[in-house]
Parts: C-alpha cells; structure tokens; sequence
C-alpha cells in the first residue's frame, strides 16, 4: 500500500514526468495534490499498471484530486537544454497551474532544482512509494500517450501509436527506413547519420 503523505501538517504535491527516455515526442510531468486520505487499491507506479487501469485511474485522480496539473516541454527545448533540464522544466510549469499552492513538493528521483522556494524531496522510485507522486505519474503518462496518439496520425509510419515515441525495434526500424522527423529529439544521436525526413 503506497503512503499516503510525507508529512501530515502540509500541503504537499507529488510531482513526476513521463517520456524522458523517448526517442520522440515531449516530455510531460505532472504534479498531483490528493486528499491526505486518498487510497486506491491499484494506484502505483504508471510503469507497473496497464493501459486500462492507467486510464481509469486517470479520471479518478482528475475528480478527485484537490489540485492538478500536466505541462509539456517540447523536443526544441529538449535538444537545447538537455532532457534532465526540460524533466525539469515540465515539472516547474506544472506546479505553477496548481490553483493550491503547495508547501513541500515530493519529485521521483535524485535530483531536482528548487521552485519558487518551496521546499522539495527527491525520492528515487517515489512513484512506488507515496500516493501523490504515483498519481503525478499515472497523469503525465495518460496525458503523453494521448498527445502522441495524435502525433501517430501525422506520422503513422514510426508505430507510436504503440511505442509512444520510445526506441522499440519497431521504432528505430522504422527510423533506419524513413529518417527521423521534426518530432524526434536530434540531441539523443538516434543514429549515427540522422537523415531528415523528406515529406
């Protein structure tokens, strides 16, 4: 069963993103503040959940949440920046909507840069941990799997409509045959000669 809280007496947001190891696509996060006696039996890391339950618990969190938000950086930012600094940066933006604003972040992972001089906790695979950042990650990835839903439609002959941007053999097969397009992230030297795609 996953932890409710960090600390009882506060507002806390969990925070975490989804796609920084896609070849493809943005990079999402989102942070999440629940109900300090939320529970759900099968809400755990987005990772470990399938798509049905990721998308059920989606509306759940959405309703039910005492704040919410996703934000994206896109793979311009991402190239220029690099990918730990645009994680980053989507976390940042997404805290920013929250309309309740939080006193004490919880952020999956090692590392993070302060915001705004809230006080913050990085917790390596806090998603399997505390309730809040495991919802941030059911959001972040129900909302990027969604947006490269779309992508899939401009671009059907990379199958992100399966592997959601990420290096599958199927996605990189089909880089080898097409190229790589606007929407692949040039920093990450998917190949070793990256052809654009000729339209």
């Amino acid at each position: 069963m996953l932890q409710s809280s960090f600390q009882t007496q506060v507002t806390e947001a969990g925070c975490d993103e989804a796609g920084r190891g896609c070849y493809a696509g943005p990079v999402f996060a989102a942070a999440v503040i629940l109900p300090k006696d939320f529970h759900h039996p099968i809400l755990n890391d987005s990772k470990q959940l399938n798509e049905k339950q990721r998308e059920s618990l989606r509306l759940i969190i959405e309703k039910e949440a005492i704040g919410w938000a996703v934000a994206a950086v896109g793979v311009e930012e991402i190239d220029k920046i690099n990918i730990l600094k645009a994680s980053w940066k989507a976390m940042h933006l997404a805290i920013a909507q929250l309309q309740l604003l939080p006193e004490l972040l919880l952020i999956d992972g090692n590392r993070f840069t302060p915001f705004n001089n809230i006080p913050h906790h990085c917790i390596v695979k806090g998603d399997g941990i505390y309730a809040s950042i495991a919802a941030a990650s059911v959001l972040a990835k129900t909302h990027r799997d969604e947006y490269m839903l779309t992508l899939h439609q401009q671009y059907p002959q990379y199958g992100w409509h399966n592997n959601k941007g990420y290096g599958t053999a199927e996605h990189r097969k089909a880089i080898e045959k097409f190229g790589i397009c606007e929407h692949h992230r040039k920093s990450f030297n998917i190949l070793p000669q990256q052809l654009e795609l000729k339209l």
